[in-house]
């Protein structure tokens, strides 16, 4: 067994925007709240909802640490949960966002689970299988092939990423309050 982590409270605060204009920023900062949500639970901090028909209908952030399962990515909980609230695996007319670009397995279920958006705020050049390491969505073998949109809240997004690896590497160092105060 492996000893405990130790947990760095978020110093980002969350953000409620205007329901009244439920536009892709309105669920992307849904996803960016779930992230938090993620780094105060000792996960990398990623968030995703899914929305069909204007509504959320799964929202989930990383679970792997606390579950102990490879596969506990904040997109397949939030596609288990739209599954089982709409009854049926096929998601069509969904859209997940995401606050950090899918890896291969994220990719491959939302392309299996057929949501037919993917929105996502931050690249992931190692692993992103949306368009930076990998196209997995332009593979002509699929029957699938979900839109994808790159780049909704970017920044508040990679701060957030940047900034609890920097934590993690260097525990004792605290983001200022300059760092924090980026984020509108």
């Amino acid at each position: 067994m492996t000893p405990a982590k130790q947990t760095l409270p978020c110093p980002f605060e969350k953000k409620y925007p205007s329901s009244l204009n439920k536009d892709d920023e309105y669920y992307m900062w849904q996803a960016y709240n779930l992230a938090i949500d993620a780094w105060n639970n000792n996960e990398v901090p990623v968030g995703a909802v899914i929305v069909h028909e204007g509504e959320v209908i799964a929202a989930a952030h990383n679970q792997v640490e606390t579950l102990r399962d490879p596969t506990a990515h904040a997109e397949i909980l939030a596609i288990t949960q739209a599954a089982q609230a709409l009854q049926d695996w096929r998601l069509v007319g969904c859209t997940i966002y995401v606050s950090k670009e899918p890896c291969p397995m994220c990719a491959g279920a939302i392309i299996m689970a057929r949501i037919s958006r993917c929105i996502y705020a931050v690249s992931d050049p190692h692993q992103g299988c949306f368009g930076s390491a990998f196209s997995l969505h332009q593979h002509t073998g699929f029957f699938h092939r979900p839109e994808v949109t790159v780049g909704v809240l970017q920044q508040p997004c990679l701060e957030l990423l940047q900034s609890f690896f920097r934590l993690k590497r260097k525990p004792t160092e605290q983001i200022s309050h300059q760092q924090k105060s980026r984020f509108v």
